[in-house]
């Protein structure tokens, strides 16, 4: 691979450009190449039910879906897909229709006749679960396994022209990959490739390839890898679907979500992304759009001007950038956690739910949000674009100055590249913030943005924290979505983090009301991470992070986790919530939530 590329992408890291990838065809909607990144969602309604399943289609699909996916749990529910794809086609919807399987190769075989693409999940499609003795024996006989039985498939879809994706998930990557490579994005990657040369041994190459993990950081990192590999391998460029598995709802799914599809789409990775919410599916439609269409008019920007780095030089002063930058005392950088400043026009201490670190004075001096001065710490404001000799010299001479890194341009992931490498060319060690000033009413859209831009840098390794602002929003919306981004990149935990599925046809009890109900009795616990999962299909995988689970097992009952342990199986559903409470008491993990501030 020629080191003036980018890996897989043909950019640099300041510059944008859409990664060069082949064309899928997939009904009359193609993707790849000489296409937009197309959006998508997934049906909640229970495939079985084919009046449900069209009406909620056409929803989505007014939406601006360009595909729909249903699960296909049997080959019951996969040949009822046929009665949905003639409903919609009678209707005169063309959108391409895609089956989910998940450890069933015969509802795939099934789904295979009836729609234009079917996902397979390579951690369940055929491998054995509980396997004592792992030997080489018995990994060849599993590999021999995988090749013949999905040989097969690969065969027939290419009789019958369809597409499939090949979607590895974190969460349920099996246990023959977990024992070869670990856990791992390496894991991830080497799940794919184990079936992306049986396509290629079948000359089949309707391929489309998706890494998805409910951690950013995993999930953009085994992203990067398989394109990476891809490349060297020599492999064709397939396209690639994006999404952040159970992402939640609200603020926080958006938030998590434009970190991680938006830190991809930045470096023109990516052919297609479903925001996975926590809602209603065609909620998820405009907030993909709104993201794919952010990033795509980075098409025509020109990039900074100067001598451009490389990736292997980006990547190389990215490595341990945050925690090498000098600490000012236990505030901020070095090992310190990274803070969010807020600047004093916009605040109101004293009605936010969420303080910042501190406040910026239009003197650039910062304070406490009670207003006490912070001594012996300095602030400097530097513009990306004009880095200068004398601005070098006065940062070397005051290793106890903030830098607050603006963007000011229509590209800021490149804009802070650029520089973040000239101040650290320099030798610049001076601790920095992220500082930039986004003018949009729009809530939603400054979170997408915000977190979008910020998380690329923060998930490069760069950034000792935020100072966003936006004239038209409130200081408590603004402090909240950073905190969010810095919750999102898994940098700093400020509040409980909910891992919540977007649901699907799976889904065994009511997921918004749950969430709700949830939410209410546990948003206090700071940094606890609780998983809520409809069913148990990728429910307890996808969930790992979390300390505690809610699991849909059966209609009515519900059972919950410690870690990646079931402690109470088949608990009736309306006592869940408070077994779930219980069950965080007696692990020592709970808190009484704190009273009611009240202002006179």
């Amino acid at each position: 691979m020629s080191e003036s590329q980018a890996p897989s992408t043909g950019a640099l890291p300041c510059r944008y450009h859409r990664r060069s990838s082949i064309v899928v065809h997939i009904g009359d909607t193609p993707l790849g190449t000489g296409y937009p990144v197309r959006v998508q969602s997934m049906a909640t309604a229970s495939t079985l039910d084919t009046e449900a399943a069209v009406a909620q289609a056409e929803r989505i699909i007014s939406a601006g879906a360009e595909y729909l996916r249903y699960t296909a749990q049997d080959k019951r529910v996969a040949t009822n897909l046929g009665a949905i794809h003639q409903a919609l086609r009678a209707k005169g919807i063309t959108t391409p229709l895609v089956a989910d399987i998940h450890f069933n190769p015969t509802a795939a075989d099934t789904a295979l006749e009836h729609v234009e693409k079917v996902r397979i999940n390579p951690g369940n499609y055929v491998d054995n679960k509980g396997n004592v003795a792992w030997d080489e024996e018995v990994y060849k006989s599993m590999h021999e396994k995988v090749c013949e039985r999905f040989g097969a498939f690969v065969e027939r879809a290419k009789e019958l022209k369809r597409a499939l994706r090949i979607g590895v998930n974190h969460g349920s990557l099996s246990e023959r990959m977990v024992m070869l490579y670990g856990d791992t994005p390496e894991g991830m990657v080497q799940s794919c490739l184990e079936y992306l040369d049986v396509c290629r041994e079948h000359d089949f190459h309707d391929i489309v390839i998706s890494m998805k993990s409910s951690n950013t950081v995993v999930m953009t990192a085994a992203v990067r890898l398989l394109v990476e590999r891809l490349d060297e391998l020599g492999y064709p460029a397939y396209p690639l679907h994006l999404g952040v598995t159970e992402a939640g709802e609200g603020e926080d799914g958006r938030i998590k979500s434009a970190v991680g599809i938006g830190s991809l789409l930045a470096d023109g990775i990516g052919d297609t992304i479903r925001v996975s919410l926590s809602e209603e599916p065609e909620c998820e439609i405009p907030v993909a759009r709104a993201l794919v269409d952010y990033i795509a008019q980075r098409e025509t920007m020109s990039p900074p001007e100067g001598e451009l780095p490389l990736w292997s030089e980006y990547r190389n002063l990215c490595r341990d950038a945050r925690r090498n930058t000098s600490a000012i005392g236990s505030f901020v950088g070095g090992a310190n956690l990274p803070i969010v400043v807020q600047t004093s026009s916009k605040t109101s201490p004293n009605a936010q739910e969420q303080r910042p670190d501190a406040i910026l004075t239009k003197h650039g001096q910062l304070q406490l949000p009670n207003g006490t001065p912070i001594a012996g710490i300095s602030t400097f404001i530097v513009d990306c674009g004009h880095v200068t000799p004398e601005t070098i010299d006065t940062l070397l001479d005051s290793p106890q100055t903030l830098i607050l890194l603006e963007s000011r341009g229509e590209n800021p992931v490149a804009e802070w590249r650029w520089g973040f490498t000239q101040l650290h060319r320099a030798g610049v060690k001076n601790p920095i913030l992220l500082k930039r000033t986004y003018c949009t009413p729009d809530l939603d859209l400054f979170r997408l943005c915000a977190a979008a831009d910020c998380g690329s840098i923060l998930l490069d390794g760069w950034g000792n924290g935020l100072c966003l602002d936006n004239p038209y929003l409130s200081a408590d919306e603004i402090t909240k979505t950073s905190f969010g981004i810095l919750q999102a990149t898994r940098l700093r935990m400020s509040k409980t983090e909910f891992i919540s599925c977007p649901g699907c046809g799976r889904t065994l009890y009511n997921l918004q009301n749950t969430i709700a109900e949830i939410k209410a009795a546990t948003a206090h616990l700071k940094g606890l991470k609780i998983g809520i999962m409809g069913c148990i299909v990728n429910g307890p995988g996808e969930m790992a992070d979390a300390d505690y689970g809610y699991v849909g097992a059966a209609p009515g009952k519900i059972d919950l986790y410690k870690g990646q342990e079931c402690i109470k199986k088949s608990v009736p559903q309306a006592q869940a919530v408070e077994h779930l409470i219980n069950l965080i008491k007696e692990h020592g993990d709970w808190k009484d939530p704190e009273p009611a501030h009240t202002t006179k």
